[in-house]
Parts: structure tokens; sequence; C-alpha cells
């Protein structure tokens, strides 16, 4: 069985941003986007890269269910059930369950099917509706407030799943480990043959694994992490993921990081970052997610007016996907609305 299962056609397209590049203050030339929002599979996303290899571990163990974790509109929960669909296994994705919806114990750890029901009185939209149609079962659990404890609820579905005869394979939170960060790996590889002379590559900071992967493949001083704020210190697991895949110590202190995107939290909508979504859909025509890439946006806009990265220097921001994400986000939805011009 090869070393990684293909879910995607690789590799993704490098395309120039001129016209953001200017309203930025850098030269025309400087700017670029790697596409992996263009993965494919399952409405495409960075996870796929991971997920190849996460995926063919799986099925090198005989499963016959992944089971992975995230918020119910996380895009790494959605891409891990395509991947399923894929292959022909079945789906558990474990999230915390919101306010008046269907919940139950993280104990017992049922899943439960979301087609054509509504969560907590709303119909379902974004990821959430993807991963109903993709087949996926959801396990809803109470008292999960973090990536911890849904690791925790998602290790107990895979004993109650066992007990019931399937065969889980975990996958882990973001598909995020030294596995999956392979797949970035190969992205960097992929970045440094379309841009032999890059300079700087902006990435989100997550679960960890998309950065860790580049930083292996480009070194940590052309790596910029742009903090979402999904974990209390993604850079420390960052480092230890990228130590994992190159075999040398990486320390935390060298990574680039930007925590300055955060905002209120992980899932509210910080407007310097509805404001980097806009101006790159007016310029370029390229729609951002209001949790990740426009996140990754935001940072790389303040990198260059602080002088982190300036005109002249080759610059990557790697667009991770997380489209359906905006139409599960009440906030953006509304606040983008307001946006909206009539024709006199």
């Amino acid at each position: 069985m090869p070393e990684k299962c293909a879910l995607a056609v690789w590799p993704t397209p490098m395309e120039p941003a001129p016209r953001l590049a200017e309203a930025i203050g850098l030269r025309a030339g400087d700017l670029w986007i790697k596409r992996d929002d263009l993965t494919g599979l399952g409405g495409g996303g960075n996870k796929v890269r991971k997920l190849e290899w996460l995926v063919a571990d799986a099925l090198r163990h005989g499963a016959d269910t992944l089971v992975t974790s995230g918020g119910p509109q996380s895009n790494h929960a959605r891409l891990t059930a395509a991947a399923a669909a894929r292959v022909g296994l079945d789906a558990v994705l474990v999230m915390p369950a919101p306010a008046g919806s269907p919940s139950v114990s993280g104990k017992s750890a049922a899943a439960k099917s979301v087609v054509g029901k509504s969560v907590a009185g709303k119909p379902v939209a974004g990821n959430l509706l993807l991963d109903a149609l993709l087949g996926a079962r959801i396990a809803w659990v109470e008292e999960a407030s973090g990536p911890a404890e849904l690791t925790d609820a998602a290790r107990r579905t895979c004993a109650a799943l066992r007990e019931r005869g399937a065969r889980p394979y975990l996958v882990p939170f973001g598909g995020s480990s030294a596995l999956g960060a392979r797949g970035y790996l190969e992205a960097g590889a992929e970045i440094l043959a379309q841009q032999p002379d890059v300079r700087h590559v902006v990435t989100a900071l997550g679960s960890g694994a998309t950065m860790a992967g580049l930083v292996a493949a480009l070194g940590p001083g052309r790596v910029l992490g742009v903090d979402v704020g999904a974990l209390p210190d993604p850079g420390r697991t960052a480092a230890a993921m990228a130590g994992d895949l190159t075999g040398r110590a990486q320390p935390a202190e060298a990574l680039r990081i930007r925590a300055d995107q955060v905002g209120e939290a992980y899932a509210v909508l910080y407007q310097p970052v509805l404001d980097a979504i806009t101006a790159v859909a007016a310029a370029e025509g390229v729609l951002l997610d209001p949790v990740y890439t426009g996140r990754a946006a935001a940072g790389l806009f303040a990198a260059v007016r602080d002088g982190d990265i300036r005109p002249g220097e080759r610059t990557v921001l790697v667009h991770t996907g997380g489209l359906p994400g905006l139409f599960g986000h009440a906030e953006a939805s509304v606040r983008a609305g307001r946006l909206l011009r009539t024709q006199d």
C-alpha cells in the first residue's frame, strides 16, 4: 500500500496578485497566492494534504471509520468526511453541542446524522451542511470546550465504536501530527519550484501542522504564521512537529508568528479581518474565510505596514481554503451584508 492516499491533483496553482500588492504597499510583482483552496475534494482546502497521509495510515491499519473532532464549522471535519467518502469509509465527527442542539453526553459518544435537521433551532449551514451531504455522523458532546476536551471525547467515541465491532481510526484535531505535516513539507517544495526566490510565505496558524511542514521545507526565517486563536500555544506545537519532520530540534522562539489578528476570540470576527477579506475580494476576486485565510491576509497587511515585509521581496500568501465556513458564520454574514451596494 502506498505511503499516502491520492485525494487531489498537485501542484495547486500559484497566482499573481498585482492589484492587491500595490494596494497594500508592495510592488505589483511581489505578491502571489498559493491556491490550496483549489484542492478539489469536498470543497477544497489545506487539510487534504494532511489527510492523504493520515487516510493511507488508516487504511494500512484496516480501519472502517474515520473519527475526528472540531467545531461545527470545522474545515478539517468537513474534509475528513469527504476523504472518508472518497475511499469508502464511514466518518464520525465529534463536535461541541450548541445550546439547544440534539446533544449527547461525551461519555456515551452517540453519533447522529444531521441530514435534514436544524441545530439549536437554526437551519444547518456552511461546513455543517456539507458534513451532512457527505454522509458524516455527528457526536455532539456537551462538556467539550476546547481541542483537548474534544480529543478526549473523540477517543471515547473510538472506544464506543470498537465495542460495537467497528474499526475506528482517530484523525488528530486539525489533522495535525508529524505524519499529517508531511503534506506541507511537500507543499513547501511546490512553493520553491513555483517561486524559487520567495522571501516570505504567509499562512494561517491554527493547529500547527501547516506551518510546521512549511518551516521544515523552507526554514523558519521565510515562514510567517498568523495565529488564529485555535490553540493556547500554537508556536510550540508547530515547532515540535517541524522538529519531528527534520530530525532536528526546532526552538519555538525561532518561528515568526503574529498574534495580533486574533481579536476577541477564535470564532469571533475581528474588524481588520473583515477589512482584509473585503480588500482581497475587491482587488483580485479571491474569496477568504473569517477564521483562517482572512486572518492570514490581515497579518500580511500588518506585516507590510510595520516593515516586516518590504517592497521588492517576493511574498506568497497561502490560501488554505475555508470558504464554506463563511456561509456558516452568522456574524460575518450580517456584517458583510452591510457592505452590499445598490445602483441608483
